[in-house]
């Protein structure tokens, strides 16, 4: 029914390759000598991320460490372009958080953070698709024998943490079996990690339905820290902000005999009455109440506390009798909750759940200010347009810069077509230029990332 609570993975991704265009020549009857007619090739596909709130936690991650979008298909003669390859889109709960590990690459500095349901963003992107030869087609060069090839995608390791938001907390005294009735619900370890939270440690389990998880928290500290004035830590309150709904675990049997039902009572009352002190919102949160340790009492004594507290809240919240040691109610308490705690699809549009397609979403523990959407969320750091030239011996040399390195890798060397087209493009660029300043000749070695010709510019 539940399980461990997996909050950060470390995965590969990698876009796919764009295709590469292809030489090709129209084939017609009557016409001897067709002109270039090579399609282009697609692009790559990308990786995506979507946020789907029937997720609770990062376990479906455990299995595959490594993904990669497909490629572009290559072109194709008679002007058939190459198929753009598919996106890879990997799904994640609400309030993951991703960040490129380590280098990154092309992709270091990006950070992705997905909090509603619906947001999307881009974390790999798929490598552009070569041109055919048609498009190199001038009229002093009618019959190039040369096409570009397609780029490879981007790739990174990416760390994705997940900032907890639980959808049902537990409430009550210390000893009234919170802990091991959310063991019972979600096999939760007692402590799962010990979060950085300013004053607590909440302890956290997944409860796992046919078709969606839920995270119950087990909300503590209302009386500990009352006296102190501590109450709940400010990143505590944070985390349950999405929570919906309260259980309310009640002790059936508390240790003074003499007048349990009222001590059952007083109990209630010092948690309802610590919960409007130290949290509105939570406070007002519809209720289920959970009578525990049902195996500690009578048949009897349970049918009248049940009828009792029936009567006492109303209609409006069931009441369960509940067992974490024998099992007893826990089956019917997980139903409800998964019942009553409203599905995605039914949750009005509103506040922390507002931005699947509206452009903004309100940022966890920030309720005042507006947050832009995952996508808009990356950050890029400037590109590399330019280039350098190094000196690497007599006569060789070296041509640094990510526009550069690019070029190179869009062109077979070894084709003579190509490596004119490509010489003319580094004397347009200004490379050829640089390169003299620095002493080059005709027939001096070049190397471009980590590709080593000659370049005899005529």
């Amino acid at each position: 029914m539940g399980g461990m609570l997996h909050d950060r993975v470390r995965i590969h991704v990698q876009a796919g390759a764009g295709g590469d265009g292809c030489v090709s020549f129209r084939r017609e009857a009557h016409v001897p000598r067709g002109g270039p007619d090579g399609g282009d090739g697609g692009r790559g596909g990308h990786v995506a991320v979507l946020c789907d709130d029937s997720l609770r936690d990062l376990q479906g991650f455990r299995q595959e460490t490594h993904y990669r979008a497909a490629r572009g298909g290559h072109g194709q003669g008679g002007l058939r372009h190459g198929r753009q390859g598919e996106t890879l889109t990997l799904r994640v709960p609400p309030g993951t958080e991703i960040s490129v590990d380590g280098q990154g690459g092309e992709l270091a500095g990006r950070r992705w953070e997905l909090l509603a349901d619906g947001q999307r963003a881009t974390m790999a992107r798929g490598g552009s698709g070569g041109k055919g030869n048609k498009h190199f087609a001038t009229p002093t060069s009618q019959a190039p024998r040369f096409a570009e090839r397609g780029l490879p995608g981007e790739e990174a390791w990416l760390e994705l943490r997940l900032r907890l938001l639980a959808d049902v907390g537990l409430v009550g005294l210390p000893n009234a079996g919170k802990s091991s009735l959310l063991a019972a619900l979600t096999r939760a370890a007692p402590k799962i990690a010990g979060y950085p939270f300013t004053t607590l440690a909440p302890v956290l389990g997944v409860l796992e339905g046919e078709e969606r998880q839920l995270v119950v928290a087990d909300i503590p500290g209302l009386i500990e820290g009352a006296s102190e004035g501590a109450g709940l830590g400010h990143d505590f309150l944070a985390h349950i902000e999405r929570t919906r709904l309260l259980v309310h675990v009640l002790d059936m049997a508390p240790e003074s005999s003499a007048g349990e039902g009222a001590d059952v009572a007083a109990n209630h009352a010092t948690i309802e009455r610590e919960l409007a002190a130290h949290d509105g919102r939570l406070a007002r949160l519809p209720r289920i109440l959970a009578l525990s340790k049902a195996d500690l009492v009578s048949a009897e004594r349970q049918a009248e506390l049940l009828g009792q507290w029936r009567r006492r809240l109303g209609r409006d919240v069931p009441v369960l009798a509940t067992s974490s040691a024998t099992g007893a109610g826990v089956r019917e308490l997980a139903l409800e909750l998964l019942r009553r705690v409203e599905a995605p699809g039914e949750r009005a549009a509103s506040g922390a759940e507002a931005g699947g397609g509206g452009g903004e979403s309100r940022r966890a523990g920030d309720r005042g200010e507006e947050q832009q959407l995952a996508e808009h969320m990356v950050f890029r750091p400037a590109g590399a347009s330019g280039f350098r030239v190094e000196r690497l011996g007599p006569r060789s040399f070296a041509v640094r810069g990510k526009g550069i390195e690019r070029l190179l890798m869009r062109f077979d060397i070894e084709n003579t077509d190509a490596m004119a087209y490509l010489e003319g493009r580094l004397r347009r660029i200004g490379v050829l230029r640089a390169l003299e300043s620095e002493g080059f000749q005709r027939g001096d070695e070049i190397e471009i990332a980590g590709v080593t010709f000659e370049l005899d510019p005529s």
